[in-house]
């Protein structure tokens, strides 16, 4: 024995114990008892029926604010609530005329948003201009001179998001308008 001891070591390369141990870890870690999660996205009746049952409490909303209020308004086939206090003169608006009025623009719970006393009178042209649908809808049950109170629920107003500002998610808005001039 001169010093030269060789030792020969047969291992198991490192790749081969590497794969064994993930193998066993991904077996053991199975559990057949967990089941799939299902699909919790609604479908389209699902849906419509959310939404049918979004406008009915809204509707419910806005007719205890009537009655509370005591007052008697009218529903537009499209949701809109409205009365118009003062007649004006002439003809209804119709897409194009330019329509200046005063407002004052708040929630249910009488929440002031917007008013023309701080912001100065709306400026709008029917049918072009960005607004909310149910304004839209309610400035051309007028004619210039008129007064008018409407009630827009979220779908005719702001809808699920607000606007970001003064007017939370899903809110219905209140309207008072006096209509100043028309072009």
């Amino acid at each position: 024995m001169n010093g030269d001891l060789k030792i020969e070591c047969k291992c198991v390369p490192v790749k081969y114990l590497l794969i064994v141990f993930l193998s066993v870890a991904f077996l053991s870690c199975r559990n057949n008892s967990v089941k799939p999660v299902p699909n919790t996205k609604p479908g389209k009746n699902e849906m419509a029926d959310l939404n049918r049952y979004m406008v009915q409490k809204d509707r419910e909303r806005i007719q205890n604010y009537i009655e509370r209020k005591n007052l008697k308004l009218n529903e537009s086939p499209t949701g809109l609530w409205y009365k118009i206090i003062k007649e004006g003169e002439g003809t209804a608006f119709t897409d194009n005329n330019k329509v200046i009025f005063e407002y004052n623009c708040s929630l249910l719970d009488g929440t002031n948003c917007y008013s023309s006393k701080t912001l100065g009178p709306k400026e709008v042209i029917l049918g072009r201009s960005e607004m909310e649908p149910g304004l839209n809808e309610g400035l051309r049950l007028l004619k210039p001179g008129a007064e008018a109170i409407f009630i827009l629920p979220p779908f005719l107003a702001y809808g699920l998001r607000g606007d970001g500002k003064m007017i939370p998610s899903r809110a219905v808005i209140v309207y008072n308008v006096n209509i100043l001039r028309a072009r």
